[in-house]
């Protein structure tokens, strides 16, 4: 598969960008080619002056399963990465650049997009599927959605773009990564990390009405509009504690492949069923 089609590009409405995570025998696991493919669907969204609001969605039955975990850090080379000399270290050097340049800096990126961004969710949203989630400005979430971030299983401390507090509260984010526990699109409306749970069928209907009634508005308002939310999250310290957060998970990553010899065992993490 090209990287081009495995993010589909699409303008289902004037002013409207809708980007598509395509790589479904994964089900739209993120390897580093999905990822930069997305930035590259964001970055021609962003330069095209026609484009108002940006819908991430996926195509199959799931959003996203989460990081591809058939390809190890172990297996991917320096050459691999866009820029940043520090992949070429060896040992922890290597690793704790990729996950900062891959996994937070790029979801910055995202997140901080001067264009109104909304994800439509269906199926699974597994751990780094809630990172492409949580980056966008508003979620649609289909009746069928399931979220979970399981990675304490793994003997890591969440993933690594660290927004649960801010998503769900303090203390329903500890109880989310805690238990492992896996949450409907209900219970996820209910926290108000999700803006509106519509049947699977009306998933992409509705999500680009919404998209092309907030396109109505004047460009200029709505990235000010979206840059003064967004200070308005990050004046608490969102950034430091974000920092905070990718540091130790990193930590946990050394830990296990000085202890077990690998960066997590995926046989802890428990099978997706309903809570």
């Amino acid at each position: 598969m090209s990287d081009d089609s495995l993010v589909l590009y699409e303008t289902p409405a004037i002013g409207v960008a809708r980007l598509v995570l395509n790589r479904l025998r994964s089900r739209n696991a993120q390897n580093l080619r999905l990822l930069y493919a997305l930035d590259d669907a964001f970055t021609r969204a962003m330069d095209d002056a026609s484009v108002k609001v940006i819908i991430l969605a996926a195509a199959g039955t799931d959003f996203s399963s989460g990081h591809d975990l058939r390809e190890p850090l172990s297996e991917e080379r320096a050459d691999h990465f866009r820029g940043a000399g520090e992949f070429a270290a060896a040992g922890g050097s290597f690793c704790m650049a990729r996950e900062e340049s891959v996994y937070v800096n790029l979801s910055r990126r995202w997140r901080e997009l001067a264009k109104p961004t909304i994800a439509a969710v269906q199926g699974k949203c597994i751990a780094g599927g809630l990172i492409l989630a949580w980056v966008c400005d508003l979620i649609i979430a289909a009746d069928d959605a399931l979220f979970v971030d399981p990675v304490v299983a793994m003997g890591v401390s969440g993933v690594e773009w660290f927004a649960h507090p801010w998503e769900l509260g303090a203390r329903k984010a500890k109880e989310l990564l805690f238990t492992g526990d896996i949450w409907d699109a209900s219970e996820a409306h209910r926290l108000g990390m999700v803006n509106h749970v519509v049947p699977r069928a009306e998933l992409a209907g509705f999500t680009l009405a919404l998209a092309q009634k907030i396109a109505s508005k004047p460009a200029f308002a709505l990235k000010a509009t979206k840059e003064a939310v967004n200070a308005a999250t990050d004046s608490p310290g969102q950034r430091a504690a974000m920092e905070i957060a990718v540091n130790l998970h990193h930590a946990c990553h050394r830990h296990n492949v000085e202890r077990f010899g690998m960066q997590g065992d995926p046989s802890g993490v428990p099978k997706l069923k309903k809570k």
